[in-house]
């Protein structure tokens, strides 16, 4: 059966980008192969040092991803640090690594421009992102055409080992899904929690409703027409709404007599009417915190299982007896 992985850090609260971009796509391959999902709570500790916030971020990030898709009778889903594994496994990989393809990753050179300190673990968590794809013998990893790089470190990580010791891991190939938009936020930029942009998934109406209200619009009249495709409520809209709906709000822009506060309220009641089952779930999800809890330790208990096989035929290959 194809293994798919995949895995996102917990860092706070999810938008509707996260969701058309990752989540909802993630929870579709459930349907086509065996899921690896986990939440990669190590990575985030390169960049957040608040202990009692991470912990609360890791268990809505498991809350929120139940509630929003990952089915854990179908998949494997677990918290990352429960699998220990791949701590041992980072550091096996990291003496085939060389410092330059580090030196060359997206994320360090990015830090760098910014001016933010690199510790050493923004400069090699490309070594355990590696760890997190090659313990599961991972066939495919599902990736944005920003992160494709990831997975191509992983192979050239994979391959180096492969060649210094015999063929141990599979070579994972990324899948990027070309029909995912870039999602606007309500600036027009793309929708990111580094430009404050976003649209919460689970906010409060009142809140949800303000965010998406003040998307930023052009002075055009109500009474003029205008062109759907240049508007960022549209855009968003029509990832919402069947395609009627979203047929009959580009007819009402180009017709004239349509303001843009009007098809705003519209917007909000697309995107607040999606996620009401997910809302629900996630109600349910939070009252019974120990079946959570159950969830996280069956699944860890799973990924360890082929974990623990990767990590003993490693042992064996570099003499850790």
């Amino acid at each position: 059966m194809l293994r798919i992985l995949s895995g996102i850090k917990p860092s706070g609260t999810l938008h509707i980008g996260n969701y058309l971009g990752m989540i909802r796509p993630m929870a579709e391959s459930q349907e086509r192969g065996q899921l690896f999902c986990f939440i990669a709570n190590l990575h985030s500790l390169t960049t957040l040092f608040d202990g009692p916030r991470m912990a609360r971020n890791s268990v809505d990030a498991l809350i929120d991803m139940m509630a929003l898709g990952i089915d854990p009778r179908r998949s494997v889903f677990w918290l990352q640090s429960d699998v220990p594994e791949v701590a041992e496994l980072t550091w096996y990989l990291n003496n085939v690594t060389p410092v330059g393809l580090l030196e060359r990753c997206h994320a360090y050179k990015a830090a760098q421009a910014k001016g933010i300190p690199a510790n050493h673990g923004l400069f090699s968590y490309p070594v355990l992102m590696a760890a997190d794809i090659l313990l599961y013998q991972s066939d495919v990893v599902p990736v944005g055409k920003d992160q494709k790089q990831h997975v191509e470190v992983a192979r050239d990580i994979a391959e180096k080992f492969n060649s210094a010791y015999g063929e141990v891991f599979t070579l994972p190939e990324p899948e990027i899904a070309e029909d995912i938009a870039v999602i606007p936020g309500v600036d027009g930029q793309k929708m990111s929690k580094s430009y404050g942009n976003t649209v919460e998934i689970f906010g409060e109406e009142k809140a949800v409703r303000k965010r998406i209200m003040s998307i930023v619009t052009d002075p055009t009249p109500v009474e003029a027409p205008k062109d759907p495709d240049k508007s960022v409520i549209y855009s968003i809209y029509k990832l919402f709404a069947d395609e009627g709906r979203a047929s009959a709000m580009a007819e009402r822009f180009r017709a004239g007599g349509y303001g843009y506060g009007e098809a705003k309220k519209e917007l909000f009641e697309a995107v607040w009417g999606y996620f009401e089952p997910f809302r629900r779930h996630r109600k349910e999800l939070s009252d019974n915190l120990d079946y959570v809890n159950d969830v996280r330790k069956l699944g860890a208990d799973k990924a360890r299982e082929v974990a623990s096989a990767t990590i003993k035929r490693v042992r064996e290959v570099v003499g850790v007896i």
